[in-house]
């Protein structure tokens, strides 16, 4: 084993959160030494490992771009590799690079009360690295990215044709004049059927329910217009405060009235499809935002179904054959190509084993402290983004916040810092499963978190909330202990 390598802080994953991390950290803790481990060989995260036709943000890129680094391109609506570039620009124009390690998948992470001090293993090109650090923020996102979700079908193993998961797309793979499946109804269903419908013969959407849609211009007028007759800064600040309180506003109304909205919805889906049965297909069982709603830029899949260049089918699969998949109704769909779009599998703490002195630390167990820190671990951030809106919004309050907390560590000549759970508060709601309906959430929510019974034991799901009260409220409160 080399020798250990010590840092003040240690950043694990050089995606959205990662990135911004390192730049809230030399900004605002320009004396702390600190490294970005990354176990891929690139930056990026999701926006450099998916690679499937049409990736591109689910939010517009005001709200998912950072508070300080504005997004430049005219559509708000972005493809991946435009924001695997904003990445990485963020990355040079903030000489970013030198700060990370690169493909050094981290094994485990365990806080050594004795040193005060976290203790990261990393295995790197099959040799396993010892770095220590005071303070480990955690930028891994919450999903597996070594293989999605794909559920038990029968017989699959007697199908001839080629199965792909989203997640793992080949490249260079020559889809034109083949016929299509897309299982799934979700957001990466919603965004590679009118893609693969340019050049594939036919693409056939396969769901067992339908989704919410939500059809918005991929450009923002108002925006570009800003743009023209203000300084950079100041119209890309405007523009993602807008968007924000929109986001937020909808969120709000979908949850206050749930069948006005649903109505709505469903009558803007009928103009952009008068000919469809719209109670089946896109009519959801349950009201909007209980689960995520899917952005459709101009109406892009809706204009695929119109064409006949891709259709809806909603049914359950009883198996595949050899040419296709035969659904529960008795109708066999024949298919060149199946794609799975059915979802991710969750993790938490990016699936590193965090350890205190020895023992591990099961998630589950702990609860979410203002859902950046978890009660019992001393010394340790969580990037985690709204679920409600673009996930880079909490993903910059949370970096401010590790930032503020490392510093009121020195200003007060702290060692570490644990959330302990006061003896009013009781473990009273899954981290998210409350709120949303999902089923990707609901497979993994025994791994997540329990939120508590009053703030700051909460996970509020609301960005002006956790704005004044991250960036503004007290550090030192009856939650958190410091010595």
């Amino acid at each position: 084993m080399e020798n250990s390598n010590h840092f003040n802080v240690i950043v694990i994953g050089a995606g959205i959160s990662g990135i911004g991390a390192g730049y809230y950290l030399k900004k605002n803790c320009p004396n702390k030494s600190f490294c970005i481990i990354e176990g891929r060989e690139n930056i990026g995260g999701t926006w450099d490992l998916f690679k499937y036709p049409g990736i591109r943000s689910d939010s517009d890129m005001f709200t998912l771009g950072y508070a300080f680094k504005p997004w430049k391109e005219q559509k708000t609506i972005a493809n991946g590799p435009s924001i695997l570039s904003y990445l990485e620009e963020t990355v040079e124009e903030n000489n970013l690079r030198e700060k990370i390690k690169f493909s050094h998948k981290v094994l485990s992470a365990n806080w050594n009360s004795a040193e005060r001090n976290w203790e990261v293993r990393a295995a790197h090109h099959e040799q396993e690295i010892l770095l220590t650090a005071n303070f480990l923020f955690m930028g891994t996102g919450y999903y597996n990215y070594d293989e999605g979700y794909t559920p038990e079908f029968d017989d699959l193993d007697k199908y001839e044709g080629k199965l792909i998961h989203p997640q793992k797309w080949p490249e260079d793979f020559d889809y034109t004049d083949k016929k299509m499946v897309v299982i799934g109804s979700g957001a990466t269903a919603a965004t590679i059927v009118p893609e693969l419908s340019k050049k594939a013969k036919h693409v056939t959407m396969l769901q067992r329910s339908p989704t919410y849609y939500f059809p918005s211009p991929d450009e923002d007028r108002f925006a570009n217009f800003l743009k023209k007759v203000l300084p950079q800064k100041m119209s890309y600040t405007l523009v993602r405060l807008r968007n924000v309180f929109f986001q937020q506003l909808l969120y709000r109304i979908c949850r206050s009235y749930p069948k006005y909205v649903k109505r709505k919805l469903i009558d803007g889906v009928k103009e952009l499809l008068p000919n469809h049965d719209i109670s089946k297909h896109f009519t959801p069982r349950y009201y909007p935002w209980e689960q995520r709603m899917c952005l459709i830029p101009n109406g892009d899949l809706f204009e695929s179904i119109r064409d006949n260049r891709a259709s809806v089918v909603t049914d359950h699969i009883d198996k595949f054959t050899s040419k296709g998949i035969k659904l529960k109704s008795g109708q066999n769909i024949e298919a060149d190509v199946v794609v799975t779009a059915t979802g991710l599998n969750l993790q938490s703490f990016g699936g590193v084993q965090v350890h205190i002195d020895g023992k591990l630390v099961e998630p589950s167990e702990t609860m979410t402290y203002k859902s950046m820190m978890f009660s019992g671990i001393p010394n340790f951030v969580n990037s985690f983004g709204y679920i409600n809106a673009s996930w880079t919004l909490k993903a910059d309050l949370t970096c401010e916040y590790a930032c503020r907390l490392i510093n009121y560590l020195d200003q007060n000549n702290y060692s570490h810092c644990v959330p302990r759970v006061p003896v009013d508060v009781k473990a009273e709601k899954d981290w998210l499963a409350t709120e949303f309906s999902s089923g990707y959430i609901h497979r993994a929510i025994h791994l997540f978190p329990q939120q508590g019974s009053r703030s700051p034991w909460i996970n509020t799901q609301n960005y002006f909330k956790d704005f004044f009260g991250i960036k503004f409220g007290r550090l030192n409160d009856d939650s958190i202990h410091f010595s």
